[in-house]
Order: C-alpha cells, then structure tokens, then sequence
C-alpha cells in the first residue's frame, strides 16, 4: 500500500501537469485563434475609418473647387422699374438688382433699392493670386475671384450705398446651388478678411486685392447687364428696354 501512493501521487501529479499543459495551450490557441485576429480587424477597421474620413475630406474640397469653376463668371441684371424727379429736381430711382446664371435665369430672389442719383455704380472686390498659381492652372487660385460689395450713385457716398454679398458669406451664385461644406465656409470667409490682413493675403497666395467700381448712366425703363468675369474685368452692357428684356425672358 505504501508504494501504491507515490505512484498514485506521481499519476495524479502527471495528469495535473497534463491539465496545465493542455489549459495552457488552449490560451495560445485563444489568442492565436480569437484574440489576436480580433485585434488585427479593430486595426483595419480604423485604418479604413481613417481612410474613409479623409476621402470625404478631399470629396468636400473638389466639390467646392468644382462649384467656384462652374462660377468663373458672375452675372446680374439691374431694371430701371421707376424715375422720378423730386421738388429739387432730383432723380429718384426705383431699381430691381437680380444676379442670374448665363442664361439670364434668377439665382436668387431679387432686390428693389430705391437710389437717387443720375449714375450708378457696382462697387467691387477683386482677389488675384499670384501667378504661379494662373500658370498651373489651380482649381481655385488660378482665377481671379469677385465679390459685389454695393451700389450706390453720384448722389448717395459709398458707405450709404445698398450693400449686396455680405461679408463672411458666399456669394449669392455660389450659395444657390446647395448648402456650403465647411470648407467653403472658411474659404469666403478668410477672402474677406484677406481684404485688411496682408500677413493673411501673403500666406494664402494672393497677389493683390483691390476695389474696383463700374458705372452707367440711368436711363427709366432700361435693363442693365453686368458680367463680372473671372479675370478681374468687369463688362456694362448698352442698356435694353426693359419691355423687350422681359418679353424676351419668356
């Protein structure tokens, strides 16, 4: 009995160390077989959240290059609806500024400004960048960019003028299409800051950024149209008669 016992205990020790052997295998293949794998698809999921939030990124800045392309020009009608004249012989005006696409459609509602004056004027805001950027044919900084900034006459200053894009906001042509990304946000946002801030200007590439104003001479039951190009230039056409402008748009 007494050499039975070691041996039994030798057996129960064996089968303990096969237990352990056998548990402790069991943990790498666990970790081989689920852990690890496990591991390795969190890595990969990440990876392509990564990379998906980056495509979207770049998705959102093409869209906003496409859309400033689309918009390399700028166009509005401004009608002479009404002309008076008042107890000091005065002009008065009553005038309907609606900024279209090429086809003369509405991007907008429009606007009636009551101005007094002979002449009107469209004072403007004129970004270019520099030229290595026109040369390479930069989706945004090879043009230049337009911003309406007001109206006013011989008779009414500037500051008293009808203001028309409003600052920190893209303009009317560009908002119509849809709702801006973020990206297109900031971007009209630091033009006009670009305005007052040189420093910004310089870091952003722009060249120059200067006002600039067109002007005619009212006439009652005219239509005017002004193209706003993406060079800088900026085109008054002759006046038309707003009877025929109008039946012509229908």
């Amino acid at each position: 009995m007494a050499e039975e016992r070691p041996s039994l205990f030798r057996r129960f020790s064996l089968r303990l160390m096969v237990l352990a052997f056998a548990a402790g295998g069991g943990m790498y293949i666990a970790n081989d077989l689920v852990i690890a794998p496990r591991h390795e698809l969190e890595r990969a999921i990440a990876a392509k959240n990564e990379e998906i939030a980056k495509l979207q990124k770049d998705n959102e800045r093409l869209d906003g290059y496409l859309r400033l392309l689309r918009r390399t020009e700028r166009r509005a009608r401004l009608e002479v609806l009404h002309q008076s004249k008042d107890a000091e012989g005065q002009t008065l005006n009553t005038l309907r500024f609606t900024e279209v696409d090429a086809d003369g459609n509405p991007l907008g509602p429009s606007r009636d400004i009551q101005l007094a004056g002979d002449e009107v004027y469209l004072d403007m805001l004129v970004i270019k960048f520099e030229d290595n950027y026109v040369e390479k044919g930069d989706p945004l900084k090879g043009h230049s960019l337009v911003l309406m900034r007001r109206l006013f006459t011989n008779r009414i200053k500037p500051d008293d003028g009808y203001a028309l894009d409003k600052p920190g906001m893209a303009p009317e042509s560009y908002a119509a299409e849809k709702a801006q990304t973020p990206f297109e946000k900031e971007l009209w946002t630091k033009f006009w800051e670009m305005a007052n801030d040189q420093k910004l200007a310089e870091k952003m590439g722009v060249k120059a950024v200067h006002g600039q104003a067109v002007y005619g001479r009212l006439e009652a039951n005219k239509v005017y149209y002004l193209t706003l190009r993406s060079t800088g230039e900026s085109i008054l056409a002759p006046p038309v008669d707003l009877k025929q402008d109008a039946q012509s748009r229908r």
